[in-house]
């Protein structure tokens, strides 16, 4: 199987590079760099257009670009988001570099303000089911508790839920939240959420950009069924030191940046640490001595973002990448001592270069860890349980641009992971240790990829690729075989058609029980009994803009099936097993939808509308007899609206508007009543329908305001940032529990019923954030 898997790829590799010497002709390369004026960052994804061929390149995360043309002379346009597009005239006859700088647009609201032509490339981009974000935009949202937060931004985007109140999970396209794959240059991130879930742990003033694949995933990402998120980092300031930051209600964050040699070098270093352990203990200290009073858990999470780079000359580029974040949570009470803490940490060195005009590479070498543990001493006992997972990954990535027609990527990615699926120790308080066991498992992951950008015509525009991937584990060895297509032909000027195929495996999975008070996350690795997961989804979609390229409405429907879906036993033991696959069970997965999307970037008022009709659901022999039945997160219809308004130069108003139908849970139909011998307590057994998630929660439903109110100080930047979060305060559902109908004294149970638990009433916040 893997030798036909290795000749099909090597069969595509033939058909787009051999007919290089069919379409042979002179042909000029126009190449160089993209960066800010201000700054001297590059830019990741920016354009340059040629408007009278129609063809256009985007810039790599290098910030290089490069075109193909035949000789001549040529009007050229580069553009980027929030910037002043620059236009140059080119004579072709020979080879050529052209590094450019864009200044940032001189309206005053900078950040929102785009160039119709970002638009325009969104209409001819070959690539849909993408979603593309800045930290500048997410800035302006209104936020839970003022902290801004870009996964949850994403989430204001159509085929995206969160996986509750005010939590930063993502589940995209009926995927769950082991399914998204996040990268922070070229490294993974297993854990992307702090506070239990409710803030993700990218801190906005160190990342330049976020890109979220939904579907048509390009060839060069692997692992993940349901979407990757590409999250770059800033490099830094390569013209002149600066400080900026914030001081919010719940976290501050300081970000310092700046050259090391002017113009050839730059760090940036930012930092994040919430303080609500300031007040507990502080309130818990008052408290002291009082009869039954439970002390407040001691809370806080803190992130550490690093990055420096280097042009070594000409053709290198040396880029270093450093995270660090953890989440610490402790109680403690009356000889019980309770510790949780988890957190990632993440190093990344990434080396680019030019071979030529035409020939680019990248070469990452990362180190990724993600650990959890719990300590619980009470007494005299101590007791200790963790989990985690190191990886250790090699990246290769190629940039070709073989003609004015293809544009090549492939490449190879090696991971080594290093997996702890329980840790578990006892002890005495004089250190002493009753026993311990670590049970671990060490796999391989593999991968190999090549994708064709083919301008067939200035109508029809293709991206054909494969990627073979492979996974060991003792002597357990996979092999995948992930098609990519997708395709873009433009009706007229205004109007394109799209579509696309994907197929994605999935070696690695998340064992995390969906009962427990806080997140204990196992991930484990395929083996002899637990096969990769496999998605398989088709894509089609129209765009059109419109009032001179003002506005853009998308309508997308896809379908997306799954095999070999995880799910856990009833009464399942996830931790601490040496025998944890026992404990799964393998089924389907199906969920198909249309997402409908408006989008404006252009004037004193922006935005955007998103409308999801979505079915998501999954197949068990061992599950509801067998039955199909709906995923917790199954919603049939999800609409948000996102608009900001340009009041005045100083004041920009900012509001959004969420719906969603209800999640579904299981509820119990009744409960029996036991008693073990005459005159024992009765026990109360809850008893469930045969059906899984036979009820429906209350729709989710929110209104956010924000402004942004820009001062004057004598230097540098600054503006008072002010949102109220759920302004009509609606009281949304969080989970259900039953909860017992007493009599007067409370002797006796008289029945039972259902009570909604609430998380976050109306919640106003500011925020002062400084520049210089």
């Amino acid at each position: 199987m893997f030798y036909k898997e290795l000749r099909v790829c090597f069969l595509l590799l033939l058909f787009f590079v051999l007919p290089r010497a069919v379409w042979s002709q002179t042909l000029y390369s126009l190449s160089g760099t993209l960066r800010d004026a201000e700054t001297g960052e590059t830019l990741i994804g920016a354009t340059a257009f040629i408007p009278a061929t129609g063809k256009g390149a985007s810039s790599d995360i290098n910030g290089n670009y490069v075109l193909s043309l035949s000789p001549g002379a040529y009007t050229i346009q580069f553009s980027y988001l929030g910037y002043q597009t620059l236009t140059r005239q080119i004579n072709f006859s020979k080879d050529q570099k052209l590094d450019i700088t864009l200044s940032p647009s001189l309206n005053e609201l900078k950040e929102v303000v785009v160039e119709a032509n970002s638009l325009n490339e969104k209409l001819k981009s070959t690539q849909m089911s993408v979603e593309k974000l800045t930290t500048q935009e997410a800035k302006l949202l209104p936020a839970l508790f003022g902290e801004v937060d870009l996964i949850k931004t994403l989430q204001l985007k159509p085929g995206v839920q969160s996986g509750g109140e005010g939590t930063s999970g993502l589940y995209v396209r009926g995927g769950g939240p082991d399914q998204n794959l996040f990268l922070v240059d070229d490294a993974t991130v297993y854990n992307a959420s702090h506070l239990f879930g409710f803030f993700s742990i990218f801190n906005p003033d160190a990342v330049q950009s976020v890109d979220l694949y939904k579907g048509g995933f390009p060839a060069q990402y692997g692992g993940r069924l349901s979407s990757v998120v590409d999250i770059k980092m800033r490099e830094g300031n390569k013209q002149r030191f600066s400080t900026s930051g914030g001081i919010g209600l719940i976290a501050s964050r300081l970000t310092v940046e700046g050259p090391i040699q002017r113009n050839r070098s730059s760090f940036l270093l930012s930092a994040r640490r919430t303080y609500f352990d300031v007040f507990t203990r502080r309130y818990n200290k008052m408290k002291e001595g009082v009869k039954d009073y439970n002390p407040i858990p001691d809370y806080y999470f803190y992130d550490l973002n690093g990055k420096a780079s280097f042009e070594l000359g000409p053709d290198d580029k040396l880029f270093f990448t450093g995270y660090f974040g953890n989440d610490v949570f402790g109680f403690q009470n009356k000889g019980f001592n309770f510790d949780f803490d988890w957190g990632n940490k993440v190093a990344a060195l990434r080396w680019n270069h030019r071979f030529s005009p035409r020939l680019y590479s990248n070469t990452t070498v990362s180190v990724s860890d993600y650990q959890y543990g719990i300590k619980n001493n009470v007494g005299t006992r101590s007791f200790k349980m963790g989990s985690g997972v190191r990886d250790y990954s090699l990246r290769v990535d190629f940039d070709y641009q073989l003609d004015t027609a293809h544009a090549l990527k492939f490449g190879a990615t090696a991971v080594s992971h290093d997996f702890v699926v329980g840790r578990l120790s006892a002890g005495s308080s004089d250190g002493g240790t009753a026993f311990s066991s670590d049970i671990g498992h060490k796999a391989g992951e593999y991968g190999l990829y090549i994708s064709d950008d083919y301008t067939v015509n200035s109508r029809l525009a293709l991206n054909i690729g494969a990627r073979l991937s492979g996974f060991s584990k003792d002597t357990s060895f996979f092999v995948g075989f992930e098609p990519r297509f997708s395709a873009r032909y433009n009706l007229t000027e205004s109007v394109s058609l799209k579509g696309s195929y994907t197929r994605m495996v999935q070696y690695v999975h998340l064992v995390s029980n969906s009962g427990a008070s806080l997140p204990t996350d196992v991930w484990y690795p395929s083996n002899g009994r637990v096969k990769p997961q496999q998605s398989n989804q088709v894509a089609l979609g129209i765009s059109k803009l419109s009032n001179s390229g003002k506005y853009l409405f998308t309508n997308e429907v896809y379908y997306k099936w799954m095999n070999r879906q995880i799910d856990f036993r009833d009464g399942a033991q996830l931790f601490v097993n040496p025998n944890l696959d026992q404990e799964f069970i393998f089924g389907k997965g199906f969920s198909y939808g249309n997402e409908i999307y408006f989008e404006k970037k252009t004037g004193k008022t922006t935005g955007w509308v998103g409308y999801t009709l979505s079915w998501t659901n999954r197949k068990f022999p061992e599950i509801n007899q067998g039955k199909i039945f709906p995923t917790r997160y199954d919603r049939r219809h999800d609409i948000t609206v996102v608009a900001m308004h340009q009041l005045n130069p100083r004041v920009s108003l900012t509001g959004t508007w969420v719906y969603g139908t209800g999640s579904t849970y299981s509820v119990p139909l009744g409960k029996m009543v036991m008693q073990d011998i005459p005159g024992a307590d009765f026990l109360y057994i809850p008893l469930y329908a045969a059906e899984r998630n036979n009820y429906r929660l209350a729709a989710y439903h929110r209104l956010d305001l924000g402004m942004v109110y820009k001062l004057r100080p004598r230097y540098g930047e600054s503006d008072l940032t002010f949102s109220i979060y759920n302004v009509y305060n609606r009281r949304n559902p969080y989970f259900i529990y039953i909860d017992a109908i007493k009599n007067g004294d409370e002797s006796k149970i008289l029945g039972f019923r259902a009570k909604q638990v609430s998380l976050f009433p109306i919640i106003p916040s500011v925020t002062y954030n400084f520049k210089f």
